[in-house]
């Protein structure tokens, strides 16, 4: 079973993994934008995270939703144009 994280330092490290496999989905531009949009996350230009304020678990845990919503939205994207054939 993983481990939790249990610093800032481990912290920034998952996170900044999360991204850089959020990169390669969905391209870095989009990763580090969706990234960039959850409060107290600070992102550098190459998408490795510099610092994170307030609550670390509930910072993942929003930008892990950030992802799975703009993934819902591809998906939707995607059907939609089958589905109106």
């Amino acid at each position: 079973m993983p481990t939790k994280p249990n610093s800032k330092v481990e912290y920034l490290s998952l996170i900044t993994e999360i991204i850089a496999k959020q990169s390669v989905i969905l391209g870095p531009d989009i990763a580090i934008l969706k990234a960039r949009s959850v409060p107290g996350l600070k992102v550098s230009n190459d998408g490795k995270v510099t610092d994170i304020q307030g609550n670390t678990q509930e910072t993942v845990q929003k930008l892990i939703d950030e992802y799975v919503d703009l993934s819902g939205q591809i998906v939707k994207s995607a059907l939609s144009s089958v589905f109106s054939k």
